[in-house]
């Protein structure tokens, strides 16, 4: 530990432009190394919020770009491998990146340790790059193949870079040794305990039950159990095969999240179907109290959306591939459907109602606070510790 308070250290991230568990887990590493500034590609304060609120935030030169342009900073897809290599990282010790594609390509000088931990391997251009492209409704084309074949071998240079790399899941580890050729430690992400809502703090949010408008800020929470979701909404999430599923359930559904699918989503939703857009954490807590079982449809990494809900004592209803095959244990805290498709989700929703009454929120909670902040801050320390011995 001595060792470690008198290193400097500095942290790396992607981008800071929404809140996600990617973010969650920066968060708690700022924590964990207080005086260390935060470098990322692009920085949006607004959305942001006070999450990183009075930290010295170093952003690259796409921060000077006009407005329009860091809105639609995707357009600058074919840049962004040169961005991280303009940090100069020469002063410190300890360079820990968040990394999902980008910020693991730092450059440090030979005497710097960097670790990157991985959220995934840039799955665009890897094992997804086809569905992208028609999720986004682009057609593949000589252009578009060159640059996921540019961005593929920078990747993987860059995956060399760091001089440690950690996985979050059993299944990220897998893809890091296929795709980097490279061996990495796992340590599981933290899950804020705050999204642990007592049931004596309980008290529902007041306002009309569920009505024929397609979209409510807020619902009343009632006896009357719903299914939840809580994600980012674009088409990598899948939420549209929940809202169709539960279009021919007719169960109660909430979805809270907001991106680029929320007006096509609000469209397609039947009644009984309300999506909130983004909420503050405090209310996403209360809608995880009161929820009869948690929707989650996407192949990710790890998942940390179904941790905060188990913490609540909530069932989770998984798709059967990603990190939360490690997470979710089959019949003990939740269920698992084997193919994204409305039909087969349905059919795992009625499996659950069969067995509903046999899920202990005790036994949810307990599984849940295996993935604390504290486990993730002593396993951290512990391997940033030995690494540096040296």
């Amino acid at each position: 530990m001595e060792q470690a308070k008198s290193l400097k250290v500095a942290l790396v991230h992607d981008f800071l432009i929404y809140r996600g568990g990617a973010e969650r887990v920066l968060k708690v590493l700022s924590e964990m190394y207080p005086d260390a500034p935060i470098y990322t590609l692009l920085y949006n304060e607004e959305k942001m919020g006070d999450m990183f609120k009075g930290k010295n935030i170093q952003s690259s030169y796409l921060q000077k770009f006009p407005k329009f342009l860091r809105k639609h900073y995707r357009w600058l897809l074919p840049f962004f491998p040169v961005l991280p290599e303009t940090f100069d990282f020469r002063e410190y010790d300890l360079v820990i990146s968040s990394s999902g594609a980008w910020s693991k390509g730092i450059v440090t000088k030979l005497d710097t340790t960097h670790v990157a931990y991985i959220h995934s391997p840039m799955r665009f251009v890897w094992d997804y790059n086809e569905r992208y492209l028609k999720e986004k409704n682009k057609k593949p084309s000589i252009f578009t193949r060159f640059i996921f074949n540019y961005l593929r071998i920078w990747d993987r240079m860059a995956a060399d870079r760091p001089d440690y790399l950690i996985a979050n899941s059993k299944y990220t580890q897998s893809r890091i040794n296929k795709y980097y050729r490279r061996e990495s430690a796992i340590i599981y992400p933290p899950v804020d305990n705050n999204f642990q809502f007592p049931i004596s703090n309980f008290q529902s949010i007041s306002n009309d039950k569920f009505s024929n408008d397609k979209k409510n800020t807020k619902y009343e929470i009632q006896d009357t159990k719903y299914f939840l979701v809580v994600s980012r909404l674009s088409p990598y999430k899948k939420v549209d095969i929940v809202i169709e599923a539960f279009n021919k359930l007719g169960l109660p559904l909430i979805i809270i999240g907001s991106g680029e699918q929320e007006k096509y989503l609000i469209k397609i939703a039947q009644p009984n179907i309300k999506i909130l857009g983004w909420q503050q954490d405090e209310i996403v807590q209360k809608y995880y109290r009161n929820a009869l079982g948690f929707i989650f449809p996407c192949e990710d990494d790890f998942g940390i959306a179904p941790i905060e809900a188990m913490l609540n004592g909530v069932p989770v209803i998984a798709y059967r591939k990603g990190g939360v095959c490690e997470t979710v244990q089959e019949g003990i805290t939740g269920e698992f459907f084997n193919a994204q498709t409305p039909e087969v989700l349905a059919d795992g929703i009625r499996r659950f109602m069969q067995n509903k009454d046999k899920y202990s929120r005790d036994i949810i909670i307990k599984r849940a606070e295996e993935f604390s902040r504290e486990r993730f801050k002593n396993d951290f320390r512990e391997y940033v510790d030995k690494i540096m011995k040296n």
